[in-house]
């Protein structure tokens, strides 16, 4: 299992759980597809920031690719 600290590892129609801004402090994860990435740098510490197919937006903390 990838962690999604490294934006190369994520593309676009891959499986992903993230965690959004509500729930950060919670931890829950949310499932999707990614539709595009929203980080631009090549690693974030938290996560890259991507947008699921469903519009929600997020830090990816697992990719299941």
């Amino acid at each position: 299992m990838m962690t999604g600290t490294n934006r190369a590892q994520i593309k676009p129609g891959f499986r992903v759980s993230i965690v959004t801004k509500q729930d950060q402090r919670s931890g829950k994860l949310t499932q999707g597809v990614v539709k595009e990435i929203l980080t631009n740098s090549p690693t974030h510490p938290h996560g890259i920031k991507v947008r699921l197919e469903s519009g929600e937006v997020g830090r990816v903390k697992e990719i299941e690719a």
